[in-house]
């Protein structure tokens, strides 16, 4: 693949709801540019884009691909993302580098929930946008009712730059309204717009002109004036408005035919911004902001924005250049981790194949393999010069689960494996859970971990079973309580013998864990201090009501006995913890319990159902805001309630609800719970004892 200059590079994302033909279409494309003999199918498994097992298996997108394609002069940047919404960071880590955003819309479904999800998180980037109506030759499509429907939701200056020849089954091809002329069948030949087509095209070609006048200030007053405009001053026109955002161009295809793919491929040629128009990006170096403008003077600014793990191929990070020039086999710094990384031979990436190419230029986006340090979000650039630019915001997981090894060859894998996972998918996170002594893996919602676990035993070889996680209850106290345990112990040989007087206070949640020692006089050597909190320690881990940690405590040691002979460290420590024990059980002990902020956006007609549905999770809504047809629900409910709120939302809102959450606070289980949680924690250990 040759060398392409900044302006003659577009990278353009798509994106579009489940289903809208996002990775057909990229194999259209493909094809029409003569990069592929033939074109695959979804369903048979042998598009270039879904390459990975289980993609085929599902026969659905599961992570962003990049798919170079070549055109005329240009190189166009294809990153084909999932539309599901449980694998939203491939989708935002496409939607970070692009230039331009291609959502794509079923002309029989019309704006789904998946297309105002990805048309908000274009808009939150600013991201110039062009929509694709794909699927023409489907039974009832519709171009005007999609229109209608595209205007209703998102209020933006629609325009057609296509007009579908035919439709349904007889979608035979496009006008295409700048040039006016018929482009037919997937070759796209030139010819005539058919008779029946001319009126129509006419009133469209009208609407597309008033589109360009005002993308350009010159062009408006000249077409104000009642004077022509050139088709050189349209395209001119239209690219301003595209790049501003004042007019959305609509085009149509039948992608899985090839029809409108040639004219589409000339479309984002003449319309899609290249990385020079989208100017200058803000990167934070070690003197304050700094604007990076894409050309090859400026300072090295990369941005590593996926990576993949592969058991064989190992590593493979991509990368966008935003300024400089990043060459093969050379030297570059890591920001975050101030460390030196070696480029090997930087790649093209047309979905699995790899093409080596010496350099890429500033707004290329290419590929490299087995860096050392490097992750998703991270910049490289010169050492002399470091910076950081702003990577792809995730959001928090939302669903967990707690995960086992399947057999003792598995565990001594799983959590390298579960690391490796988790960096190729940042909207993957695992820890080990102290209070329960989980694993717990987290992500966005069922099938995500579903496959995340599918993919750790298909190509790491680690088979793990999954569970719903315990929830992580702590234990405390509510009043203050003293009393003392003396261990005695008289064996053939030396004995044991340790009094300990205790004294347990009630401490501010957050507060941890205090000791303090009271005792005067030399009842007990301070020598045995530490022996004292050693075993309080150890049962502060395991808990003494329900086998939680306990926390917001103060132990207070303010006596004791000790024998001369007698009395030792291991003594101490087995009094200081039954004291303790002793004393917690009396000094009103409680289950704390995990309290999220939960932040719930739908709209409007779901308000009552999900209102409906807080109130059997014990929740407390904080309030409510309106906002452009959506209800916006913050409220405080406890972790035990929302472990699966992912599934309940999606099923109350047929998928058209949002939420994210996050840790608030700890506060008391109510009393009426509490019997059941602690019943319920016993049966287990007692399970796990037999």
């Amino acid at each position: 693949m040759k060398e392409y200059p900044t302006a003659q590079l577009r990278n353009i994302v798509l994106l579009g709801h489940g289903g809208s033909g996002k990775t057909s279409l990229a194999e259209a494309l493909l094809f029409a540019s003569g990069a592929t003999s033939r074109m695959g199918r979804v369903e048979d498994g042998t598009t270039v884009a879904d390459f990975d097992e289980e993609e085929i298996r599902r026969r659905i997108s599961l992570s962003l691909s990049l798919v170079a394609v070549e055109w005329g002069n240009c190189k166009l940047n294809l990153l084909d993302t999932p539309g599901y919404t449980d694998f939203v960071g491939e989708m935002l880590s496409g939607v970070q580098v692009a230039d331009l955003a291609m959502v794509l819309v079923d002309p029989v479904a019309g704006v789904e929930v998946g297309t105002e999800l990805v048309w908000n998180y274009a808009e939150q980037l600013n991201l110039p946008r062009l929509v694709v109506v794909n699927k023409m030759n489907r039974e009832n499509a519709n171009l005007a009712r999609t229109l209608q429907a595209l205007q209703q939701a998102f209020k933006r200056n629609f325009f057609t730059l296509f007009l579908p020849i035919g439709a349904q089954s007889d979608f035979a091809g496009v006008v295409d309204l700048v040039k006016m002329e018929a482009r037919m069948g997937a070759e796209g030949k030139a010819t005539d717009i058919p008779a029946d087509l001319k009126a129509e095209a006419e009133e469209a070609r009208v609407q597309l002109i008033e589109a360009a006048a005002e993308g350009d200030d010159e062009l408006i007053l000249k077409y104000l004036d009642g004077e022509e405009l050139s088709a050189d001053e349209i395209r001119r026109g239209l690219r301003a408005a595209v790049l501003r955002g004042t007019a959305v161009p609509v085009v149509v295809t039948a992608a899985t035919e090839g029809i409108g793919a040639k004219a589409l491929l000339d479309a984002l040629v003449a319309y899609a911004p290249s990385p020079i128009d989208r100017g200058l990006v803000k990167a934070e170096g070690v003197s304050g902001e700094e604007e990076i403008a894409p050309n090859e003077s400026e300072p090295l600014a990369v941005l590593a924005f996926k990576t993949a793990a592969d058991p064989y191929v190992g590593k493979l990070t991509y990368l966008r250049v935003y300024g400089g020039v990043l060459e093969s086999d050379t030297r570059v710094w890591n920001s975050r981790a101030e460390v030196e990384e070696r480029l090997g031979t930087i790649y093209v990436m047309r979905g699995k194949e790899q093409i080596p190419v010496p350099r890429l230029h500033p707004g290329d986006i290419g590929a490299v393999a087995k860096l050392s340090v490097t992750l998703t979000g991270d910049t490289l650039c010169d050492r002399g010069h470091p910076l950081r630019l702003p990577g792809p915001a995730f959001p928090h997981p939302l669903f967990a689960v707690a995960v086992r090894p399947k057999s003792k060859a598995d565990q001594a894998k799983m959590g390298t494996t579960l690391t490796r996972i988790c960096e190729e998918d940042p909207t993957l996170r695992w820890h080990q859970e102290p209070s329960t002594r989980e694993t717990i893996l987290e992500g966005m919602g069922e099938a995500h971990l579903e496959i995340a676990v599918r993919r750790m035993e298909n190509r790491f070889g680690v088979a793990v079973e999954t569970a719903i996680p315990k929830v992580p209850y702590q234990e405390t106290i509510t009043r203050t309580h003293a009393d003392q345990y003396r261990h005695k112990k008289q064996t053939g040989g030396a004995g044991q013998f340790a009094e300990v007087h205790m004294r347990l206070e009630p401490l501010p949640r957050g507060s941890g864990f205090e000791y303090e020692w009271e005792v005067f006089g030399g009842a007990i050597s301070s020598s045995f201090k530490p022996s004292i909190e050693k075993g309080v320690r150890q049962v502060m881990e395991q808990g003494v009501i329900a086998g939680y940690p306990v926390v917001d405590v103060k132990a207070v040691v303010y006596d004791g006995k000790e024998h001369p002979v007698d009395s030792k460290d291991i003594a101490f420590q087995i009094a200081g913890r039954e004291v303790f024990k002793k004393v917690m059980m009396d000094a009103g002990p409680v289950l704390l319990e995990p309290i999220q902020k939960v932040v719930i956006t739908v709209p409007e007609e779901y308000t009552g159902d999900v209102m409906g549905d807080l109130n059997t999770k014990r929740a407390r809504v904080l309030g409510m805001d309106q906002q452009s047809g959506k209800t916006m629900i913050t409220a405080l409910v406890p972790l035990a309630e929302m472990q699966r709120y992912a599934t309940d939302l999606r099923s109350l809102t047929q998928g058209r609800g949002l939420f994210s959450m996050e840790l608030d606070h700890y506060e008391e289980v109510p009393s009426h719970l509490m019997p059941q949680i602690i019943e319920a924690a016993k049966q287990q250990q007692q399970q796990q004892q037999d």
